[in-house]
């Protein structure tokens, strides 16, 4: 389990905000709910209600390929995941949200979130810059999966997210980097051979 993130904190980084502020507009409209490993959070056919903020855990989103699922997010503690298209249009979402290790999320319900927007012109503002950052990331994976090739993948990933390798099932990182299991593996073995040697050069 990582360390339990605030959503306060995440919102500071968009525009400041007062616990005054937070306290009178927003904590209103979370809701804590928890999951244990393995819990359907948001299930395929439905309409997404909820913006999931993670306070802890980890939570992958997935869709159905013929037998396959194929991760498209892994979301950790100060990471915001849900099934964005059903949630803003108000339609059917095509994924399935599910828990990788038990959780804690800081939920606002879509109807709750409008009512944020509409108390002031600061909080529009917020919501803008959260939905564009959470579209910018998605667009820079997207680019990513296209751009670099599988080792590359691997090698920005495991640099970028270290912890994520302990914590994250091989099956779905391989999917979510768009590898072969049997590459991964490979890619894997091969960072921990190369870890080795360099500790033996310190030693």
């Amino acid at each position: 389990m990582g360390v339990k993130k605030t959503f306060l904190e995440f919102l500071n980084k968009f525009i400041p905000i007062t616990q005054d502020e937070y306290d009178a507009l927003i904590l209103p409209c979370i809701i804590k709910r928890q999951f244990e490993k393995k819990s359907i959070i948001t299930h395929s056919g439905e309409i997404e209600n909820y913006m999931n903020f993670v306070d802890r855990g980890l939570v992958r989103k997935y869709y159905k390929k013929e037998n396959d699922e194929i991760n498209t997010q892994i979301s950790h503690e100060g990471h915001i995941i849900h099934a964005q298209e059903s949630f803003h249009s108000r339609t059917p979402s095509e994924y399935t949200i599910e828990t990788i290790e038990p959780c804690e999320l800081s939920s606002i319900t879509y109807e709750c979130l409008e009512r944020i927007y509409t108390s002031s012109e600061k909080m529009q503002q917020l919501g803008r810059l959260v939905i564009t950052a959470t579209m910018v990331l998605k667009d820079k994976w997207q680019s990513q999966l296209v751009k670099l090739s599988p080792r590359e993948r691997f090698i920005n990933f495991v640099t970028r997210h270290p912890e994520l390798m302990q914590r994250v099932p091989q099956k779905y990182l391989a999917s979510y980097l768009n590898i072969k299991p049997e590459t991964f593996s490979r890619f894997k073995h091969m960072v921990r051979e190369h870890s080795k040697k360099i500790l033996v050069h310190q030693n």
